[in-house]
């Protein structure tokens, strides 16, 4: 097997255009990849090797024409289960949506096919797409690559864990409530979680959301290196007016000083010392490269995290209950359970007063902003949680939902947030810092990304048969 699918993203795209290989050479060495890694750690569910050469047929046919193959012409990437891709069932883990199949690709894969990317596979998430964990009784459990005692994240880690076995360069992942960055943080990757607005989404197999999601819920990319991170957003930003949401906001907009807030644990959050490590090196990083870095306290995450569990389990106790009921999955029914137990059901003035009340908070978020336009605080905090604590006791589960109070609050805002990856413990696992900034602002988040990832280099692909 040859070694293409160690490349980066923004290598082998360079390399397609300029001929040095062809875009079916990568995608056999991807496939092969695939093949050889991912009976050790079940990220990809669905393997789609015919379906791949095509497109890497298609994409040299282009080359060799003279054509423009794209901006990602040959890279090989995953999509999630839970998102429209023609041909394939939108299961989103579930056993009641294994034959829900789509006729209409999801602007994601609409704009990953246009820039010459090719499919390889979809990758696992948990039922309902609910958990920080990747387990469900459809596709079974995913496993961490580095370390099969903690979690790979969720909901996609199936998508983290495949892009740090380097089964492809760039995996596709959806977040309503952490799931881009937490997996990203768990598997040693970086994950963006783009503005609303900014990377267009919809499935076509199930009605459009309620209003929370709708302003919370978003796709973004969780790669191996800060450029490739920026490779995918930049073509998932792709127009599409599918989504009412996408906003033709330019990519790059006016340069903001170079100035940063550092809060360690806010609003009291417990924070365990390698990660509090971890925010002061990414701090000291900054600042060699000429940022300004001030210790501050940031705007609150545990009301727009309180918010956001009130707006999205208003759609899902509507919506999602029955279907909760009639999958059975023991882990989605015990995850719900405890849910709802601390989130309790609104009525209408409710859901207006937490629509009403998120004006205010995105008001004190952005003017926090024009201050310090990037933010450095835990992706979470703790270190990877144990594969499966959530479901091992309410405490456990009520731990964890403290843990991840910055990946739950941030939602509520529709602001941008980028997970860095900057090591491993003597352990085996990884840690990471997360990044947020002021709606539209991924391109200073991403500048500030690539001076942390730069100082903090992380190594390739793990092989998770070597452990």
């Amino acid at each position: 097997m040859s070694d293409l699918w160690r490349k980066t993203a923004v290598d082998i795209a360079r390399m397609v255009r300029g001929k040095e290989v062809s875009a079916r050479e990568v995608t056999m060495s991807a496939l092969a990849r695939l093949a050889d890694v991912n009976p050790a750690i079940n990220a990809v569910v669905q393997e789609l090797p015919d379906e791949a050469l095509a497109a890497a047929d298609a994409v040299d046919q282009k080359i060799a024409g003279g054509g423009d193959a794209g901006a990602m012409a040959g890279v090989p990437v995953t999509i999630k289960v839970n998102t429209d891709q023609v041909g394939f069932a939108s299961t989103n883990g579930l056993r009641i949506q294994k034959d829900l199949i789509a006729e209409h690709d999801s602007p994601v894969v609409s704009n990953f096919r246009n820039a010459g990317a090719i499919i390889i596979g979809r990758t696992n998430t948990p039922a309902f797409s609910l958990r920080w964990f990747a387990r469900n009784s459809l596709h079974g459990h995913t496993l961490n690559p580095h370390n099969p005692a903690i979690t790979p994240g969720g909901s996609s880690g199936g998508a983290a864990a495949a892009t740090a076995a380097g089964i492809g360069a760039i995996g596709h992942g959806t977040d309503i409530g952490g799931s881009i960055r937490y997996p990203a943080y768990a598997c040693g990757l970086h994950g963006l979680r783009p503005t609303l607005g900014r990377i267009p989404a919809v499935n076509f197999t199930a009605p459009d959301r309620h209003i929370g999601a709708q302003l919370m819920a978003v796709s973004g990319p969780i790669a191996r290196t800060m450029a490739d991170t920026r490779l995918g957003y930049e073509v998932l930003c792709g127009e599409d007016q599918r989504d009412p949401w996408w906003t033709p906001v330019p990519l790059e907009l006016p340069a903001q000083p170079k100035r940063a807030a550092l809060t360690i644990a806010p609003e009291g959050l417990k924070v365990d010392g390698t990660v509090t490590a971890c925010l002061s090196k990414a701090a000291r990083d900054l600042e060699e490269a000429g940022w300004t870095v001030e210790e501050v306290e940031c705007p609150p995450f545990r009301e727009p995290a309180r918010l956001q569990a009130t707006l999205w389990l208003a759609e899902f106790r509507r919506t999602g209950a029955a279907a909760v009921e009639s999958e059975d999955d023991p882990d989605a029914s015990f995850v719900y359970s405890q849910m709802v137990r601390l989130c309790n059901e609104p009525d209408l003035n409710d859901m207006l007063d937490a629509l009403q009340r998120r004006a205010t908070l995105l008001r004190e978020w952005q003017l926090f902003f024009e201050q310090y336009p990037v933010l450095i605080c835990p992706i979470s905090g703790e270190l990877p949680f144990p594969d499966l604590l959530d479901v091992a006791s309410p405490e456990a589960f009520e731990r964890v939902i403290e843990a991840q109070l910055t990946q739950v609050g941030l939602p509520l805002m529709g602001l941008p947030g980028l997970a860095v990856a900057t090591g491993m413990t003597v352990q085996n696992v990884p840690v990471g810092v997360q990044l947020v900034g002021g709606r539209y602002r991924e391109d200073t988040l991403l500048n500030a990304g690539d001076v942390i990832a730069a100082a903090n280099p992380m190594a390739g692909p793990v092989d998770p048969r070597a452990l």
